[in-house]
C-alpha cells in the first residue's frame, strides 16, 4: 500500500483486559485492538448512523471518494457500495491492515486504495466527494486543507466534535460566531446534518459529535486566504470589542505600516515622509462606517468590504 508520508509508527504494547481492570480502568472505554487514543480516533460502531452519513453524500456511481480516518472501515464498506473508487487515508498501519483484510477477496477490493500516513501532508488524488469521521486533532487542518484543494470537490460530509461543528455553521451575532466560522464560510456553504451521541463510538469520547455538509463556493471568491485570515485574526482577538479598539492592540499599526511600505516598494509608490499611518487607518475605519462595529456581529460580506477598503489604500494583512 502506498504511504502518504515516510513517517513510521512503533508498535505500542497494549495491556491486557485483566491488567486494565486491576488498574481500575474501564475496558469498555478503550479499543482492545488498536491504540485509537494515540491518533484521536473514535470508531463509529452504529451501522444506522454510518448508513445515514453515507446517504447524506448522495453518491453517484461515477464518484471518486476521499475518506479521511477510515479506521476499521465501517463507513468505507458502505461508500464502496455506491462509489466508483475510494481512497482512504489512515494514520495507523494496523487499522489500514484491518481495512485491507475486510475487503480482501471481494469485488470492492479493486475499488479501494489505502494510503498510510498524515492526511495534512499527503498528496491528495482527484476526488468528487469527501467523507470523514474526523480524528479530533486534525479538525481544523482538514477543513482548510480541503477548501484549498484544487480542483474543487462537489461536497464533503464531515463529522467533528459537536462544539467545533457548531462553530463551523454559526451565524454572525451568535455566541459561536468566530474567526473559524468566518474563514470557512468565506469559501463554503456549511450546514448541520445531524447530532451523533457519544455512545455511538468505541471508545466513547467525552463529548457528542455532529455531522456537517460542506459545499465549496464555485468559483471561490477572488481573495487570498492569508489576507482575509490576517484581518480576522485582528478582529476576533476580542470579538466583542469594537473594530477600532482591536486595531489599537499592541503591534497592529506597526505591522500594517511595515506591510504598507513593502507594498509601496513593490509597486513603485513613493513613501512620503511624516505620514501619520495610525491616522490613515483610523480615518479609513471611520469612512467605511466599521470603526464602532464588533466582529461578533460582522458578516463575511462586511469583512470583505473592509478588507477591500484597506487594499484600496495599499494596506495589506499578509
Amino acid at each position: 500500500m502506498p504511504r502518504a508520508t515516510s513517517q513510521k509508527f512503533a508498535r505500542v504494547h497494549e495491556p491486557s483486559a485483566a491488567a486494565l481492570k486491576s488498574k481500575g480502568e474501564a475496558v469498555g472505554n478503550r479499543n482492545p485492538l488498536f491504540n485509537t487514543e494515540r491518533f484521536g480516533q473514535h470508531i463509529l460502531k452504529n451501522p444506522g448512523v454510518a448508513r445515514d452519513i453515507v446517504d447524506k453524500a448522495n453518491l453517484r456511481p461515477t464518484d471518486r471518494v476521499l475518506e479521511v480516518g477510515p479506521g476499521t472501515g465501517n463507513l468505507t464498506v458502505l461508500i464502496l457500495e455506491k462509489a466508483k473508487q475510494v481512497t482512504a487515508i489512515e494514520m495507523d498501519p494496523r487499522m489500514a491492515a484491518e481495512l485491507s483484510k475486510r475487503v480482501q477477496g471481494t469485488p470492492e477490493q479493486r475499488k479501494l486504495n489505502i494510503m498510510i500516513g498524515d492526511f495534512v501532508k499527503a498528496d491528495l488524488p482527484y476526488f468528487d466527494v469527501c467523507i470523514s469521521n474526523t480524528p479530533y486533532q486534525i479538525s481544523s487542518p482538514i477543513i482548510f486543507r480541503l477548501l484549498s484543494h484544487r480542483p474543487l470537490f462537489r461536497v464533503a460530509i464531515l463529522m467533528f466534535q459537536r462544539e467545533f461543528a457548531m462553530r463551523l455553521v454559526a451565524q454572525p451575532g451568535s455566541s459561536l460566531w468566530s474567526r473559524l466560522s468566518a474563514n470557512v464560510q468565506l469559501y463554503a456553504a456549511v450546514d448541520h446534518i445531524r447530532k451523533v451521541d457519544k455512545a455511538n463510538f468505541r471508545p466513547a469520547p467525552e463529548v457528542d459529535s455532529s455531522v456537517v455538509r460542506v459545499v465549496p463556493k464555485d468559483p471561490p471568491p477572488p481573495v487570498k486566504f492569508e489576507e482575509f485570515d490576517g484581518l480576522t485574526r485582528i478582529l476576533f482577538t476580542r470579538r466583542n470589542k469594537t473594530v477600532h479598539a482591536n486595531f489599537q492592540a499592541k503591534g497592529v499599526y506597526k505591522m500594517l505600516e511595515q506591510n504598507w511600505k513593502t507594498w509601496c516598494a513593490e509597486t513603485g509608490q513613493m513613501v512620503e515622509d511624516g505620514v501619520d499611518f495610525k491616522q490613515r487607518v483610523d480615518s479609513l475605519l471611520e469612512e467605511t462606517g466599521y470603526a464602532e462595529n464588533r466582529a461578533a456581529k460582522m458578516t463575511v460580506d462586511d469583512l470583505l468590504k473592509l478588507l477591500s477598503a484597506f487594499h484600496d489604500i495599499g494596506v495589506h494583512f499578509a
